[in-house]
């Protein structure tokens, strides 16, 4: 694992500064280009893959990004699949165009992949740009195009059984809450709806322990918070849909005098690079986050090339890792 000496390093800023922004400090001041550069710097250096290849002749793509960069910042997720990808089309050689959803250019390239969340309206706008079209983080297959996206139902089992495990009863989950742009339709959190299926099985499901909040550390924060404050049985485990919903609810937990893991173990989901760096060091899900950009250029390439009679989804297994966050039982 990649030193805060070694990050600080990469950055051209202190360790201390590292540390804090890492950490997710409230009190540090320090603008979001900086940020960036930390955040940047921990997952290229916690990202172990590089070969050589031959170059291809060149090609263009075009990024369609969801998120802005201000909200990319406050949920890594976004931002490493990101960095995958353009670390797969730079080693390719290949033209990368990065757009938002509201400045889509008429450039023709050789495929789009949409990175994010998208409703009806917006994938109707993405068709009629007429290219070879790949969704990655978001099922669009039912609308009848290709798509990559995250195995969630592996994920919710490797948390629970992992909980029970470590003999937990009173599991909770803090799911997230977000909407897509311009249209505000709310997503619904497929880790929510699996998670309490799960339990309902194991006739463990407790409705009082679904808590709610932005996918971001302040809203993991404010949504714990609140829940800690108003509900006096509380869970011995805790499974977080976002590493940084996770690190808000850790500083929640700290703040209400628990202890994590001896009063409530925690788990989050993706394994982005703060999750080594926060104390404890949080137990979490790792989604592939490098590859599966990478892998969302060779589809694209691979379907701009094929003329498929049908769209195809590709799914992407996940990994428990575990840290202090938990007990290590394994």
């Amino acid at each position: 694992m990649a030193t805060i000496k070694d990050i600080a390093q990469k950055a051209n800023v202190s360790p201390a500064t590292v540390s804090r922004v890492l950490n997710y400090d409230s009190g540090l001041s320090v603008g979001p280009e900086t940020k960036r550069k930390i955040f940047e710097a921990a997952e290229a250096l916690n990202y172990t893959k590089y070969k050589n290849k031959q170059k291809k002749a060149e090609q263009s793509l075009r990024l369609v990004q969801w998120y802005n960069d201000e909200e990319e910042l406050a949920d890594l997720y976004y931002l490493a699949i990101r960095l995958g990808i353009e670390r797969k089309a730079e080693e390719l050689n290949i033209q990368l165009i990065k757009e938002s959803l509201s400045e889509l250019s008429e450039a023709k390239t050789d495929g789009i992949i949409a990175l994010g969340k998208f409703d009806a309206k917006h994938i109707k706008m993405l068709k009629k740009m007429n290219q070879p079209l790949l969704f990655v983080d978001y099922d669009a297959m039912s609308a009848g195009f290709d798509s990559l996206v995250i195995d969630f139902h592996q994920a919710v089992d490797l948390v629970i059984d992992h909980f029970i495990k470590e003999g937990h009863e009173k599991i909770a989950i803090l799911a997230g809450v977000e909407f897509t742009k311009d249209y505000h339709n709310e997503i619904i959190d497929p880790r929510l709806s699996l998670f309490t299926e799960r339990l309902r099985q194991l006739k463990l499901l407790n409705s009082q322990y679904e808590i709610t909040g932005d996918f971001t550390v302040e809203g993991g924060y404010h949504a714990m918070k609140a829940f800690l404050q108003s509900e006096k049985k509380r869970p011995s485990a805790l499974f977080a849909a976002s590493d940084a919903m996770a690190v808000g609810a850790l500083k929640a937990i700290h703040e209400a005098g628990l202890k994590v893991p001896a009063d409530i173990s925690v788990i989050g989901f993706n394994d982005v690079s703060v999750a080594k760096y926060v104390t404890p060091a949080l137990s979490t899900i790792q989604v592939p986050t490098e590859w599966m950009g990478e892998l969302a250029v060779e589809t694209i390439l691979q379907i701009e090339k094929d003329d498929a009679p049908v769209p195809r989804k590709i799914t992407i297994g996940t990994k428990l890792i575990l840290r202090e966050s938990t007990l290590l039982t394994e």
